[in-house]
C-alpha cells in the first residue's frame, strides 16, 4: 500500500521537479513517463521497480558494485525486524527538528531504503522531497519498491548525481564518508547527519566472534565545510531469536568479511544473541563560502 505522501506525488506525475542532475553534463534532470531528461538531450529510462541508473561506465569499477542480491535480502530481513527502530525513530525527530519548510533531503548511501522510507514521509509532512542514492542496484531497485514518497538513482557517492547546493538535508548512515562531495551539494545552513557505530557496538556479536574484541575509536573529526552542531547517542539492546536473524546481522558488518573462521563458525553455532546497538548521530552544519 502506497503512503499518503507517495499517493500525492503519483497523482502530481511525481518527482517532476528532481533533485538528481545528469551524470553527464551536469544539467537538471525531469522525468518524464519512463525517464530522465536533461536540457542537453541525455535520456535514462526508469526501471519498473522506479529506480534510474545514473551511475557512469567510467565511475563502475565492477560489473555488479556494491552489496549483492544476497547482502541485500540478509539487510533487508534484518532491518525489517526491527531491531534499529531507536535510530530510525531519532533520525526522523532530528529531521523534524532541523529541517525547513519543504526541504530537500538525500539519504547518500540509502541501500534498500528501510531508514529513507520513514524519513522521506517525515520531509513530506514539511511538504518537502527526498531522493536515494546508493551504489547497490539489488538495494536500489528494494528502496524504490519500498518507498513511493521517494526518487532513488544507483550512483556513486563519490559522484553525486546532484546540483551544488541543492540538498538542505544530507544522511549517511553507515555507508562510506565523501565529506567533500557532500559540503558540495549541500546548501550554506543546510545540516549533515552521519550515523557511526559507538565504542562498544555490537559488543556480544564481537565477543563471540573474536577472542579478544576491541571498541571502536570514538572521535569527533572537523570536515571541511561543515561545523558541528551536536553528537546524538542512540543506544538500544534486543535479543536475536535464531540462527538465521544472527547471521544476517553478522552479513551486514565488516567483521563478516575480516572475521577468523573459527570465530565465525562459533557465531554461527549460536541460537539466540543479545546484543547492544550502539550509535552516534553527528550533526553538522554546512559552513557558507
Amino acid at each position: 500500500m502506497l503512503s499518503k505522501c507517495g499517493r500525492m506525488s503519483r497523482r502530481k506525475g511525481c518527482f517532476m521537479e528532481s533533485l538528481f542532475c545528469c551524470p553527464v553534463c551536469g544539467g537538471a534532470l525531469t522525468r518524464r513517463k519512463g525517464r530522465y531528461l536533461c536540457a542537453a538531450g541525455h535520456s535514462f529510462d526508469i526501471a519498473r521497480e522506479g529506480y534510474v541508473n545514473l551511475l557512469p561506465a567510467n565511475q563502475q569499477h565492477s560489473k555488479a558494485p556494491g552489496d549483492d542480491r544476497e547482502m541485500a535480502a540478509a539487510r533487508t530481513r534484518f532491518l525489517e525486524g526491527g531491531w534499529y527502530g531507536p535510530l530510525r525513530e531519532k533520525l526522523c525527530r532530528l529531521i523534524e527538528e532541523l529541517a525547513s519548510d519543504r526541504p530537500a533531503l538525500l539519504d547518500a548511501g540509502c541501500g534498500e531504503g528501510w531508514y529513507t522510507q520513514a524519513m522521506a514521509e517525515t520531509a513530506c509532512a514539511k511538504g518537502g522531497r527526498t531522493a536515494g542514492v546508493d551504489l547497490s542496484k539489488p538495494a536500489v531497485k528494494k528502496a524504490a519498491r519500498r518507498c513511493a514518497a521517494g526518487e532513488f538513482a544507483v550512483g556513486t557517492l563519490y559522484h553525486l548525481p546532484a546540483a551544488d547546493e541543492t540538498v538542505d538535508l544530507l544522511v549517511n548512515c553507515f555507508s562510506p564518508l565523501a565529506a567533500e562531495e557532500f559540503a558540495r551539494v549541500v546548501k550554506p545552513e543546510g545540516k549533515f547527519l552521519y550515523v557511526v557505530p559507538g565504542p562498544r557496538h555490537l559488543w556480544e556479536l564481537k565477543e563471540a566472534v573474536y577472542e579478544r574484541p576491541y571498541e571502536n575509536e570514538e572521535r569527533r573529526e572537523e570536515y571541511p565545510g561543515f561545523r558541528y552542531l551536536d553528537v546524538v547517542p542512540v543506544e538500544c539492546r534486543f535479543t536475536l531469536p535464531d540462527t538465521r536473524t544472527i547471521q544476517d546481522l553478522f552479513r551486514m558488518t565488516p567483521y563478516y568479511w575480516k572475521s577468523p573462521k573459527a570465530g565465525a563458525a562459533r557465531l554461527a553455532e549460536l541460537e539466540r544473541l543479545t546484543v547492544t546497538g550502539q550509535f552516534r548521530i553527528h550533526v553538522m552544519e554546512r559552513t557558507g563560502k
